[in-house]
Parts: structure tokens; sequence; C-alpha cells
């Protein structure tokens, strides 16, 4: 039965394939060489039909070979319904196949059940940022900027981004994106955090870019960040 629902998705997969889409996606995730070429809505129109229905029998063995079907994977793991455990089971076997940015952003932003339980999903990702692997560190960053920029986790938030010690580009563009979230949800804190961190030129410099394109930052507070930058 799970080969058929492979199956299935495989073939409707194949019919929403846009070369257009693919080109231009495929230039976003340079090295990942198995996009179809689909766009995210018609993925999560895909993994929310299965996650009502046969989402037990598809889990258990989800194909893997093109990058549109580990997202599906990753999309459906965040629409079911379940318990805790199974949930964090099928997240824990799913992390080893994050290998780009799209494909852990995605899947992270889709875990909405964090709202209910954090301080079990909490205790869940800390781990992962300190892992050797430059994706499970994202995951771990990226949880943390989309649910855990809260007056209870930001000095936590901000003590763990401190002391992320990884050379992966990917890692220190997610931390430069969550210090820049948590500058607008804390800003005095993450100020004091700007003034006296452990943050390498490259992600300190870059939290400061993005802070100042964000469109919720006011313009003094982006002149502040320009006068901050290391030359």
């Amino acid at each position: 039965m799970n080969k058929n629902i492979n199956d299935e998705i495989r073939k409707e997969l194949f019919n929403l394939i846009d070369e257009k889409y693919k080109a231009f996606h495929s230039k976003l995730c340079p090295n990942i060489d198995n996009i179809l070429g689909i766009r995210l809505p018609l993925l999560r129109k895909i993994s929310k039909n299965l996650s009502k229905d046969n989402w037990t029998e598809y889990l258990k063995n989800p194909s893997s070979e093109y990058y549109e079907e580990i997202m599906i994977e990753g999309l459906t793991i965040g629409y079911i319904k379940t318990d805790n455990e199974s949930r964090f089971n099928y997240i824990k076997n799913f992390i080893p196949k994050i290998n780009n940015w799209a494909v852990c952003d995605s899947f992270c932003s889709n875990l909405k059940f964090t709202k209910k339980n954090m301080k079990e999903v909490w205790d869940f990702i800390v781990p992962y940022s300190s892992s050797d692997k430059e994706f499970d560190i994202r995951f771990a960053v990226v949880m943390m900027l989309n649910f855990y920029m809260t007056n209870d986790y930001i000095d936590e938030v901000l003590h763990i981004l401190n002391n992320i010690n990884h050379d992966g580009y990917y890692v220190k563009m997610a931390v430069a994106w969550a210090i820049s979230y948590a500058y607008i949800y804390q800003p005095n804190k993450t100020l004091d955090f700007l003034k006296n961190n452990n943050l390498d030129k490259f992600t300190y410099n870059k939290s400061l870019q993005k802070i100042i394109e964000s469109n919720r930052i006011r313009k003094e507070d982006k002149d502040l960040m320009r006068s901050m930058k290391i030359k």
C-alpha cells in the first residue's frame, strides 16, 4: 500500500512540473540537483490531503528521491494530528534528510504544534543547536526564530546563538536571521547582545544588515545598526 501512495504522489508531482519555476528555484538552492519544479502552495495542498488520510502508512516509508517528495514528507509531519511522542519521532527521522535551506525553513514554519507545546519542543530542539551538522543547527535556529522570540525564551535563545560555532554558510545566515527577528521582538535585549557577543565578523555584520533590511524596524534603529558595522 505504501508503494502505491508513493507512486500516486510521484505521478501527481510529474503532472505539476513547471520548467520555468524549476530553473528559478534551482538557482536559489545551489548543489540540489533533484528539483522537479513545483511551487510550494501545490506541495502544501498535497501534504494537507495526505495528512487527512493514509498518513500513518505513508510515513512508514516515504519516498525521498526528489526534493519535492522530501518537502511533502516534512510538511505532512506538521499537518498531521497525532501525539507529541509520535510527532517527535517523525521529526527526528526527518531531520537527517534536510540538505537545503528551503526544506529546512518550510518544515520548521509548519511545526505549529510548537505553540501549544513550547517546553517540550524547546527541550527537543536545543540539542540540535550544538550538533556538528550544518542543517541540524539551522533546524534548531529556525525553530527558535519562528516560535521562541518571547520574554520567556529570549535570554536562552541569545545565549545559544552566541555560542554556535560552525562555519556552514546556512548556519551563519540562520543565526543572523534569528538575531534580526530578536531585534524586532526584543530590541533592548538584542541591542545589548549586539554590543557584547562572540559572533564572527560575517555573522555579526549580516545580522546588522538583516535588521537594516527589515520593514519592521524604525529608521533611527537602522541608522544605529549602520554605525555599528565592523569594517
